[in-house]
């Protein structure tokens, strides 16, 4: 984005309601300039979309970045005094071993970036490396993406790794240090209200949802999106799980959903802890599954 425009919509905001205000931005893109005119901006923590630190895997997924690249740019941040930075790693990627995914993990313990995200990577059918998998095809890095089997482990063996460098696993894909938990992150796990601007942009108000267009004709035209009601229960687990603190259910709640907390609970993946339920370790990894079962109950 043009610094001109990036300027003018942040001037849109009054300063004095801004706390956090992230920008996401890929490898190879961030310059002592940007940086600069980030922070004048307002901006005051900055997303790098890393995914990986091995150079044959960022390959096969069509990234141009390395590790150099972040390290100087991850320096270029910190020089510039925006020192809130978020890393986002990915577990399951074509080619991606457990030797490999430790030379990433080594990365992140040297670079000692505050807040990590950890995604376990999901086949989009409509790109084109889901597409040869759903085929069975060679191209794109197809064959080399990882089984269930190992995608769990190196979840699990990154996630385990993150705990170690003295980072808190705050919700299943966010790993912080004291004090630096995204808040826009833990706005949509609180049920907190937030505003979408832009073309497709979703909000929440509390009590409804709503997205924008998707198309730019629509969007142009204002053609105003129809808010749709949540059930605020329902939300209430499919979201609140997410929180590895977990939620503290009402009583209604207790009794509305008795019988899927008792399944689950059967099962290992769900335990109570005084007034709070909670997901398991182990549960992480079948977590959507688990949350289905709260939706139409």
């Amino acid at each position: 984005m043009a610094a001109e425009y990036l300027r003018e919509i942040v001037a849109a905001i009054p300063r004095n309601a801004l706390r956090e205000v992230t920008l996401e931005c890929a490898p190879g893109t961030v310059t002592a300039e940007a940086v600069n005119i980030w922070r004048e901006c307002g901006i005051n923590r900055v997303s790098l979309g890393v995914q990986s630190f091995v150079t044959n895997e960022l390959r096969q997924t069509g990234r141009r970045h390395n590790r150099d690249i972040v390290e100087r740019e991850t320096a270029l941040l910190r020089s510039g005094g925006l020192t809130n930075i978020n890393i986002d790693l990915i577990a399951g990627l074509p080619g991606q071993t457990l030797e490999s995914l430790d030379e990433s993990l080594d990365c992140i313990q040297r670079l000692a970036a505050p807040h990590v995200s950890l995604y376990i990577f999901e086949i989009d059918e409509d790109s084109r490396l889901g597409n040869e998998i759903l085929l069975g095809g060679k191209r794109y890095g197809a064959p080399n993406v990882p089984g269930d089997e190992l995608t769990a482990q190196l979840y699990e063996r990154a996630s385990s790794a993150l705990r170690r460098m003295g980072y808190h696993q705050y919700e299943i894909s966010n790993y912080a240090q004291p004090g630096y938990e995204s808040r826009h992150n833990l706005k949509y796990w609180l049920l907190e209200p937030y505003i979408g601007f832009g073309l497709d942009a979703h909000s929440f108000d509390g009590n409804n949802r709503w997205s924008n267009a998707d198309s730019f004709a629509e969007y142009l035209r204002g053609e105003k999106p129809a808010p749709s009601a949540s059930d605020a229960s329902e939300e209430h687990f499919f979201v609140g799980l997410r929180l590895l603190d977990g939620i503290e259910p009402t009583a209604d709640e207790w009794e509305r959903f008795a019988a899927p907390i008792g399944k689950w609970q059967s099962a290992g993946m769900l335990e109570r802890v005084g007034g709070r339920l909670r997901l398991t370790p182990q549960a992480v990894l079948v977590s959507n599954e688990i949350f289905q079962e709260f939706l139409n109950v």
